[in-house]
C-alpha cells in the first residue's frame, strides 16, 4: 500500500519540480556566471569559492539524510501494516479486550516513524540557515574585495552592484536546485522500492504459445502432482493422481494441514505444481491461455470475499451482463433468496468491503451464487459450506445437483455429511492420497476415512 501511494507520490513530486525548477535553475546560473564575468573578471575567484562551498555543504547534509529517508519509508510501512491489522481485526481485538495492547503497539510503530522524521526534519531545518549563511558571506566578500577594487580604480561602483546582483542570482539558482536535491534522496529510495515491485517476477508464468481452444467440456486430471512451497523442506502434496469427469462430484477430505486447499488452488494456477501435471480436458494448465482457463472455473474460496458495492454488483463480478432473472435464479440455488429479499433494496442492497455487513453463512451463499452466475465448466468449492447449518447445507447441495449436472464439481469439506453422496471421495493425509472411492467403499477399506467418520457421525448416521 505504501509503495503504491506514498512512494509514487514522492516520485511524482520530483518529476513535477524537475519540469519547473530544474529547467530554470541552470539557465539562471549559467546566465549569471556569464554576466558576472562580463562585469569584472577580477572577482570571479569568489564564484569559484562560494558555489563549490554551497554545493559541498548541501551534499554533506543530503548524504546524511539519504539513509534516514530509506528508514522512514520502512517505518511508514510499519505504521500502515499495524493500522491495517487493527482495522481488519477490530472485532478480535475487542473480543479479547486487547485495546490497550494494540494502542501500545501502534504507539511504538508511530514513535519509531516520528523519531526518524524528526531527525530528517532537523537536518532539513539546518540546510536553509546554511544556504543563507554562505549567501550572505559571499555578499560580504564581494562588497569587501569589490570595495578595494573600486577604491583602486579597477572597477566602477555600478559594476560592483551588478556583480553582487549576479552572484546572488547564481546562488539563488543553486538554492533552487537545492529544493530539488532535498526531494531527490527520498524519491530515489521510493523509486528503488517501486522498482522492486515492478521487477518481481510472477511464480505463475503465462505460456509463450498458449492453447486458446478446448475441444469439449473440461475434464480435470491430476497426474503424480507434487507441490512444495519455496524454501520448504518437505512437499505439501506428493504423488496425487485422480480424474474428475463432467457430471461427477469429487470430494476431498482430510485433517487440517493435509493439503486440501493447496490441491484445489493448483487448478486455476494460483500457483503451479512443482511436479506432475494438472490437466483440463487433457491439456496441461500451464499451456492454457490464462483467460481461457479462468473462464472455465468457478472458484468459491474458503472465506468468501465480497467487494464494496451492492448484492447485484457482487453477483455480476463473474458475468457483467447477467440479468436480474439470472441473479435471482442463482440466489435461489444458493439458498440466499430469502435473506436478500429481506435486505433493504434487495439486489441493490449495499455490501460493505469484505462483506462485513452480512453474516458468515450469508457471505458464503453469496459467493456460491456468484460462481453459479458465471456458469463455469469446473466448480471448485473450498470448504464453502462450513458456515452453513446442516439443513441449509443439505438444501443447497440438493439444489446444486441439476445446475451442475454437466460440470466437474470438486468439493473440499471438513464435514462428512457434506460429501457422503459424492461420486468419488479423495482422502488426503499429510499430502498423500490414502483413499479413493465412494463413501461405503472407504468405510470398508480406508482407516483414515473411518477415523474421520467416527469422529463426526453417530452409529445411526454411519448405518
Amino acid at each position: 500500500i505504501t509503495r503504491n501511494t506514498n512512494d509514487v507520490q514522492q516520485v511524482q513530486m520530483l518529476v513535477l519540480l524537475s519540469c519547473t525548477m530544474m529547467v530554470s535553475a541552470p539557465i539562471m546560473m549559467v546566465g549569471g556566471v556569464v554576466m558576472a564575468l562580463r562585469e569584472d573578471v577580477g572577482l570571479s575567484w569568489l564564484l569559484g569559492i562560494s558555489v563549490p562551498a554551497l554545493l559541498a555543504s548541501l551534499g554533506f547534509v543530503i548524504s546524511i539524510m539519504l539513509p534516514s529517508y530509506r528508514v522512514m519509508q520502512v517505518r511508514i510501512d510499519g505504521v500502515n501494516k499495524t493500522l491495517r491489522e487493527q482495522i481488519t481485526g477490530i472485532r478480535v481485538v475487542r473480543a479479547f479486550v486487547r485495546e490497550p495492547f494494540e494502542t501500545a503497539r501502534f504507539d511504538t510503530a508511530n514513535q519509531e516513524l516520528t523519531d526518524v522524521a524528526l531527525r530528517v526534519g532537523r537536518w532539513m531545518a539546518a540546510m536553509f540557515p546554511l544556504v543563507f549563511l554562505i549567501l550572505n558571506l559571499s555578499s560580504v566578500a564581494v562588497l569587501w574585495f569589490g570595495g578595494h577594487r573600486v577604491d583602486a580604480g579597477q572597477m566602477q561602483v555600478g559594476s560592483l552592484t551588478a556583480f553582487l546582483a549576479y552572484l546572488i542570482q547564481i546562488l539563488i539558482a543553486v538554492m533552487m536546485a537545492t529544493f530539488m536535491l532535498v526531494l531527490v534522496p527520498r524519491a530515489s529510495v521510493s523509486a528503488d522500492r517501486i522498482g522492486e515491485v515492478l521487477e518481481t517476477e510472477s511464480s505463475v508464468v503465462p505460456p509463450t504459445e498458449p492453447v486458446i481452444e478446448l475441444p469439449e467440456r473440461a475434464t480435470l486430471r491430476f497426474s503424480g502432482v507434487e507441490f512444495s512451497y519455496p524454501g520448504a523442506s518437505d512437499p505439501v502434496l506428493r504423488g496425487v493422481s485422480f480424474v474428475a469427469e463432467p457430471g461427477q462430484t469429487t470430494a476431498i477430505i482430510g485433517s487440517t494441514g493435509a493439503g486440501k486447499t493447496t490441491l484445489l488452488r493448483l487448478v486455476p494456477r494460483l500457483f503451479d505444481a512443482t511436479g506432475g501435471t494438472v490437466s483440463v480436458d487433457g491439456v496441461d494448465v500451464r499451456r492454457l491461455d490464462p483467460a481461457l482457463l479462468w473462464s472455465k472455473i468457478g472458484l468459491v474460496p474458503q472465506h468468501g470475499y465480497l467487494f464494496s458495492g451492492t448484492v447485484a454488483s457482487n453477483l455480476r463480478y463473474g458475468r457483467p451482463d447477467a440479468t436480474e432473472a439470472q441473479l435471482w435464479a442463482a440466489l435461489d440455488t444458493a439458498q440466499a433468496r430469502e435473506f436478500v429479499e429481506e435486505m433493504p433494496g434487495g439486489l441493490d442492497a449495499p455490501i460493505a468491503q469484505g462483506g462485513t455487513n452480512v453474516s458468515g453463512g450469508q457471505r458464503q451463499r453469496l459467493a456460491i451464487a456468484r460462481a453459479l452466475i458465471s456458469d463455469p465448466e469446473i466448480y471448485l468449492f473450498d470448504d464453502s459450506f462450513s458456515a452453513l447449518d446442516l439443513a441449509t447445507d443439505k438444501r443447497l447441495r440438493h439444489a446444486l445437483k441439476p445446475v451442475t449436472r454437466s460440470a466437474v464439481v470438486v468439493v473440499v469439506a471438513q464435514r462428512v455429511s457434506t460429501i457422503v453422496d459424492a461420486d468419488q471421495i479423495i482422502v488426503l493425509d499429510d499430502g498423500v492420497v490414502v483413499g479413493l472411492g465412494r463413501h461405503d467403499e472407504l468405510l470398508a477399506g480406508c482407516e483414515t476415512y473411518q477415523e474421520i467418520v467416527t469422529s463426526q457421525l453417530s452409529a445411526e448416521d454411519r448405518a
